[in-house]
């Protein structure tokens, strides 16, 4: 018997098909119902199904990463070469130069620890505060997860209202037919790098298992760079039919890292390597435990209900911002001891449960997709800072007298959402949706001011509705047009009512900032050797909260002032191309030789206020990233190009400034080689960051890890082995 034909969903195999097959002119025989998961890619970049696990893709502007089948420092989450086939990707790279977690965005948005991303894991949030607190601290180790889902500013109405959209880092599942699987890679390399992670996974009748552990170390590539950190992570899932299972998740982090501190443009000129702090230290201890649990009704409908709780502590020491990043931390001859410290604790907790359900039901002769939920989270935050510390060098949290800050903040956020795609024909659809997001704030405690202590005791209550519509045209069986409008908001968040620095002020008229993105775009595969997504982007983002440097009238001194800055509009091109030659010249070939290409020209400028016409800081005009990638069975390699245009460190555009935060981010160029070696259950991975060792940096910071100048790391190789058994 000849298998006649497949029917294949565009742009991914995800299929529920009844395969028909004739056996000859007389008799026809038609199979079971056969089910193929996964997702349509090229080289491991591709996109999401219309609908996956009840949530509603269509129309939206998504991209899929496969980690396993790139060749990237994993061990130190090589942001670039992981997630950097994501167009118009902007990046702070800090995870190895003294902070934590490399943070990112899209569209000209601040990417300082992901702050205007919507960062979850396996589904569910691993920020602080959604809307209180939205940095990113902890992302799981790469060697740990399967892939990575991106969604753009349209994922406001599934996820929630950030404009940046989402990012979801999803871990790997136990191995299917095993009762027991152990996975070990160990891997040096420069700057003291030690890493080791093991896991272990299997399956046993209805209850599968996955569980890892991480320890990396480093000296660092700056004096006074030195730490180490402990990720864990572990989940079991009782799966008790094809219509019902339940699971729990707990990760965890453990953290020591030594923050060299920021540098002048001057200091940063005459070496990237030097360090004028040894004293500051930071530490983040971070737990989260999620419980879930799917139920599939019937044929046609879904239900699915997560809980997460999110217990977490972050603490610092530091020679703080006073005098900028020119003040070196040296003994006053005077007293014979260094000049206290400054100490802040901030315990970080939040309860969030998601139902979420979906519905196929018949619109006419087509089928139609109803997918919502509702939202509902509870946090709460405590924050202690401006301490007097002690004149030591070593991890000490005691203080002297009282705290600067003493404040307890909670929010309370309700969110009911929904999507329908309307299929017009075979090849069409519409999909509006609607989310509505009440929310709800406290601030209790106290603060000091010029030596008076305010005692802030304020609530606040918003709502507000957020509407979106997607379409998407099939124009061939495995290419599609796409195109959304969303609305977005980011309410005020802690961070930006409290005190960031010294020589710092904040409005106290700051208001919400609220806009919306749309998009529209032209993307699929052809067979398998092309892989395409070509769009453009528009985005409004009006209120918009940043630093401006003002000067004192009365005393000629400049300092840092955050407020309202005006409204913003981003638009540009973004595309991702890459192109298989060897699959398109013989597409049985066991080899395989791609160029890729991730290209955004990015034009984000302010239209009102003071700054109409400069651009938004952090904003590169362009992003540019080629990479080259020979493959076979068993011995891959990537050569990766990274040029990221200039940017600017706040909205005056000033090119030299007083203030640390202020001044010029030149554009750079950055060269990445990654290779991997297959033999039967081991593999070998190696290779080098930075080849030409180019002396770069992403960040400007007022504050900690600052404040000043935080440089980049250069040239390092690095070498592992990995075995599974």
């Amino acid at each position: 018997m000849n298998l006649k034909s497949i029917l294949l969903v565009p742009m991914m195999i995800f299929s529920f098909g009844v395969f028909a097959q004739k056996a000859d002119t007389v008799k026809t025989q038609t199979l079971k119902e056969v089910k193929v998961t996964g997702f349509k890619t090229v080289g491991g970049t591709g996109h999401m199904p219309e609908i996956k696990e009840g949530i509603i893709y269509a129309g939206k502007k998504n991209e899929v990463i496969l980690v396993d089948s790139l060749d990237a420092n994993k061990a130190i989450n090589n942001t670039r070469q992981i997630l950097g086939r994501v167009p118009g990707l902007n990046i702070v790279e800090t995870e190895t130069g003294g902070f934590t977690a490399n943070g990112i965005a899209t569209r000209g948005l601040n990417p300082i620890q992901s702050i205007e991303m919507n960062t979850r894991q396996n589904g569910y949030n691993i920020s602080a505060d959604i809307f209180g607190y939205n940095e990113a601290y902890y992302i799981p180790p790469m060697e740990a997860v399967q892939r990575i889902e991106m969604v753009r500013g349209a994922a406001s109405l599934q996820f929630g209202s950030q404009f940046g959209g989402l990012v979801n880092y999803v871990t790997k599942d136990a191995p299917i037919n095993k009762a027991f699987e152990f996975t070990t890679s160990q891997t040096i390399g420069s700057f003291g790098l030690f890493n080791s992670f093991n896991s272990i996974g299997g399956k046993y009748k209805k209850i599968s298992y996955y569980a890892f552990l991480q320890y990396r170390s480093m000296n660092g590539y700056r004096p006074n760079s030195q730490q180490w950190q402990l990720s864990g992570f572990g989940k079991i899932q009782y799966k008790k039919s094809e219509k019902f299972n339940v699971g729990i998740e707990y990760s965890l982090l453990r953290n020591q890292l030594k923050m060299p501190g920021g540098l002048t443009d001057s200091l940063f000129d005459a070496s990237p390597k030097i360090s004028v702090r040894a004293r500051n230290w930071l530490k983040s201890p971070w737990n989260i435990i999620s419980a879930y649990a799917d139920y599939k009704l019937s044929a046609s409908t879904t239900l699915s209900l997560k809980t997460t709780y999110l217990f977490s502590h972050r603490s610092l020491v530091w020679r703080n911002e006073d005098g900028g990043p020119e003040a070196l931390d040296e003994i006053d001859l005077v007293t014979n001891t260094f000049v206290p410290r400054e100490v802040g604790k901030e315990d970080m907790n939040n309860v969030t449960t998601e139902l979420r359900f979906s519905q196929n039901y018949k619109l006419g002769k087509q089928k139609s997709t109803l997918a919502g939920g509702l939202r509902y989270a509870y946090a709460w935050f405590k924050r202690q800072g401006g301490g007097k510390g002690t004149t030591g060098s070593d991890f000490d949290l005691s203080i002297t007298g009282d705290w600067g800050y003493n404040l307890d903040f909670t929010t309370t956020n309700i969110a009911p959402f929904v999507e329908n795609i309307f299929r017009v024909g075979n090849n069409f659809s519409i999909t509006p949706g609607f989310r509505f997001e009440n929310l709800h704030s406290t601030a209790k405690g106290y603060k000091t001011t010029d030596n008076v202590k305010e005692t802030p005791n304020e609530s606040r209550d918003r709502t507000f509705p957020l509407f979106g519509i997607g379409l998407e045209y099939k124009a061939t069986g495995n290419t599609n047009i796409y195109g959304n409008l969303s609305q977005a908001y980011r309410p005020i968040d802690y961070s930006q009512l409290e005190p960031f620095g010294v020589t710092s002020k904040i409005d106290p008229n700051l208001k919400d900032a609220y806009g919306f993105n749309t998009d529209l775009g032209y993307r699929g595969t052809i067979r398998n050797f092309l892989n395409f997504d070509i769009g453009g982007f528009y985005l409004v983002y009006n209120n918009r909260i940043g630093v401006v440097v003002v000067t004192d009238p009365s005393t000629g001194n400049q300092y840092s002032y955050r407020t309202n800055i005006a409204n913003s509009v981003h638009k540009g091109i973004v595309s991702y191309v890459e192109f298989n030659l060897l699959k398109y010249l013989n597409a049985k070939s066991t080899y395989g030789l791609s160029i890729f290409n991730s290209f955004a020209y990015i034009d984000a400028k302010y239209t009102s206020g003071e700054f109409k016409e400069k651009r938004v800081e952090a904003a590169a005009k362009t992003i540019n990233r080629i990479g080259l990638i020979f493959n076979n069975s068993k011995f891959s390699t990537t050569f990766q190009v990274n040029a990221v245009g200039d940017a600017y460190g706040d909205a005056s555009n000033v090119k030299t400034s007083d203030d640390p935060i202020a001044g010029y981010i030149p554009a750079y160029t950055v060269l990445d080689f990654s290779a991997t070696y297959k033999i039967k259950n081991y593999a070998i991975k190696f290779g080098s960051n930075n080849l030409t060792d180019k002396s770069y940096f992403t960040r400007r910071t007022d504050e900690y890890p600052g404040p000043g100048i935080i440089p980049s790391i250069g040239r390092s190789f690095y070498f592992g082995l990995t075995s599974k058994f």
